[in-house]
């Protein structure tokens, strides 16, 4: 099964080009995802739950990206195993285009094929579930990426505490203790007395 399609999102190109390499918002956006844990810069790991036709079933499987073009283009593959269910394998090519500073054209290929129990649901049901699970993460993801801010707040800068300096050079008067002030009042008041009895 292939298919393409474009979607127009309302943020800038470097904002979606970090959701695309989000496990959180790519958990978000995958229909039926319950976990995605990063492996490494381009490996994750997920389990994913899906229901095609009467077979529901559990995929736990490995998503690669590769071809990667920072921040303009990516291929997003993955292979899940069903267990009884079967398998499903697929990836899209993944392009982003400026549309100005704050709008992003985000175009993709899908490309995606089943094995097992799964196949024999026959190819008309099975292609009409991938092109309604891949336009349901695209536009999910269009609608997560439109809230995401543009900037992170910045942190406000601590306010400096305020110390008190004394002006230099001015030394603060030193308080003589009350006994030495009664002993240069008595010496004056000899001084006094002596020069009147001459």
């Amino acid at each position: 099964m292939k298919m393409s399609g474009s979607q127009v999102i309302q943020a800038p190109r470097q904002i979606v080009w970090k959701g695309l390499n989000d496990p959180k918002i790519l958990q978000q956006s995958i229909p039926g995802c319950e976990s995605i844990d990063a492996t490494s810069p381009t490996e994750m790991s997920a389990k994913v739950v899906l229901k095609i036709g009467p077979v529901k079933a559990t995929f736990k499987g490995a998503v690669t990206l590769s071809d990667i073009v920072a921040p303009e283009s990516y291929r997003i593959s993955g292979k899940g195993e069903g267990g009884l269910a079967g398998f499903a394998s697929g990836g899209a090519t993944v392009k982003l285009t400026e549309n100005g500073s704050a709008e992003t054209l985000m175009e993709y290929d899908v490309d995606a094929q089943v094995g097992g129990k799964i196949a024999m649901l026959g190819s008309r049901l099975i292609d009409s579930t991938a092109r309604s699970l891949a336009e349901r993460f695209f536009t999910k993801f269009a609608a997560l990426m439109k809230q995401a801010p543009a900037k992170p707040p910045a942190a406000k800068p601590k306010a400096a505490k305020k110390v008190k300096t004394k002006p230099a050079g001015k030394k603060p008067p030193v308080k003589k203790p009350a006994k030495a002030k009664k002993a240069v009042a008595a010496k004056t008041k000899k001084k006094a007395t002596k020069s009147r009895s001459r």
